[in-house]
């Protein structure tokens, strides 16, 4: 179970002097509407708010301006930089970190947290390492630790949850033996604790510089499933970003109650997100915030730890239904990737007829809106522009990654399948590597993207089969409706 936060609050909580910063996924629509949020919102702006906004960020001066801040950061819309915000005591937060045997690592992540946190709290769960627990008991000691040994092995949620319940600080930071925090680093984490209904917040975690050992770790770099990327914003599903990863996990104590779900080895980070969200609180990442892991270097770790990831979709599906679904797509955007897909003329202009229906009806609902009509008819065009692009992106996603062991096995059988198949692989390397600039070459990206995609497709098929329900590998659809607020 999760506690539910508090959300009667008598005046805004956004300090004066907060920076507050409009994020990549929030656009402007003219000069006096923004699009964006979790869940999509169209939203119209005072004449005040809009002349705060349009140079997209503003300092936090008033009560109004107090207001208007705390609204788009509820709404996922904007977010303050934690420059800005005020400090609060490191003393409060008690670092508890799970080790399954790694004593070396274990000793470079306390040296780290001796440097980041002076006035440091630090537990340290042996998940039952046999014969490197007494390394790993004498690391502890000679950092003035304390350590708990589990009497058998139980995972890293449970791990935490057991160092969980020796915690009396109003905040807990979990981290993994894998990591090097970096000075300043947690600080700044801790200052978005002045959201009285933020939960937790994770940092940026890059690759260990020095730890490059080929292509795997150059692909890992670039593109680890552990970073988010360089834009701020809440965590919710079915959001541009709908989970974080609990490597290093800053956490308001209370919020987290039990913990981990009991029993979950895999996806246990993805499940707490999803609960702490369905509870009202806020969960944020916060990139300007950098700590560094130590990635796999050989291709088998590598490729055994992303079907691994991939093997907790069934249970996350058994826990949270249509939340596990990665693809969101509002209906009518749906059936044109399907039109496009089949690659018929027929297809292809009943794709054209729903496009223009959009079009038409999304203009009708714009009419609440107070603006004139030749904005109204261009801003129907950029959010069905918008629309069709979220979908190609999804839809290719789904083809070179959730359904990929379908495809590739209709490919041999269909000219159109392999077409499709050629198509999406090219358009999301080209893209990918276009957006991430890689310190490696375009076949050698093409090929690790690949395999990337396809072991994690593989460990979601198998659990889907395991499960005995296709749904967890073929349940990719959740049609959404923005929301708007005026």
């Amino acid at each position: 179970m999760l506690s539910v936060p508090d959300s009667e609050a008598a005046a805004p909580w956004i300090p004066y002097g907060t920076e507050i910063r409009l994020n990549r996924h929030t656009h402007m629509l003219g000069t006096n509407v923004l699009m964006g949020g979790s869940p999509s919102l169209v939203m119209t702006l005072s004449p005040r708010a809009a002349e705060l906004l349009k140079r997209r960020s503003f300092t936090v001066t008033d009560e109004l301006s107090a207001g208007l801040a705390e609204r788009l950061i509820t709404t996922g819309i904007a977010d303050p930089s934690p420059e800005t915000l005020p400090a609060l005591d490191t003393s409060q937060i008690t670092v508890v970190i799970p080790v399954y045997r790694r004593p070396e690592q274990l000793r470079r992540l306390l040296t780290s947290v001796n440097l980041c946190l002076p006035d440091h709290h630090v537990i340290v769960i042996d998940d039952a390492s046999g014969e490197d627990s007494e390394a790993i008991a004498q690391h502890t000691d000679n950092y003035a630790a304390r350590y708990l040994l589990l009497d058998k092995n139980r995972g890293p949620g449970e791990a935490r949850n057991a160092g969980l319940t020796e915690v009396s600080t109003p905040f807990v930071l979990f981290v993994d033996t894998d990591v090097v925090l970096q000075p300043g680093s947690i600080n700044l984490l801790l200052r978005h604790f002045i959201d009285p209904e933020l939960a937790a917040v994770t940092p940026r975690v890059l690759g260990l510089p020095g730890n490059n050992c080929g292509w795997v770790t150059d692909y890992e770099d670039a593109r680890s499933s552990l970073d988010h990327g360089p834009d701020a914003g809440l965590v919710r599903p079915h959001s541009p970003m709908s989970w974080v990863s609990t490597t290093c996990i800053l956490a308001r104590t209370e919020a987290l109650t039990t913990g981990f779900s009991p029993g979950m080895r895999v996806a246990e980070d993805v499940d707490l997100v999803w609960r702490l969200s369905a509870a009202g609180w806020r969960v944020r990442y916060e990139p300007s915030n950098r700590i560094y892991h130590e990635h796999r270097t050989t291709a088998q770790q590598w490729l055994i730890r992303k079907y691994v990831y991939g093997t907790g979709a069934a249970d996350l599906a058994q826990r949270h239904g249509n939340l596990v679904a990665p693809a969101v797509l509002a209906p009518w955007a749906g059936a044109v990737l399907m039109c496009v897909a089949v690659q018929r003329r027929w297809s292809l202009a009943i794709a054209v007829g729903l496009t223009g229906w959009a079009y038409s009806s999304t203009v009708r609902k714009l009419r609440g809106l107070s603006i004139g009509h030749r904005k109204r008819y261009l801003m129907a065009g950029r959010l069905v522009g918008f629309g069709l692009t979220t979908a190609a992106g999804q839809g290719v996603a789904l083809m070179v990654r959730h359904w990929a062991p379908g495809i590739v096995v209709g490919s041999l059988f269909s000219s159109r399948a392999r077409r499709l198949l050629l198509v999406s692989a090219t358009a999301d390397t080209v893209w990918e590597y276009a957006r991430l600039k890689p310190e490696m070459s375009p076949a050698k990206f093409a090929l690790a993207r690949r395999l990337d995609d396809l072991a994690y497709s593989l460990g979601v098929w198998k659990s889907a089969l395991c499960s005995g329900s296709l749904r967890t590998a073929l349940r990719t659809l959740a049609p959404t409706r923005p929301t708007r607020r005026t």
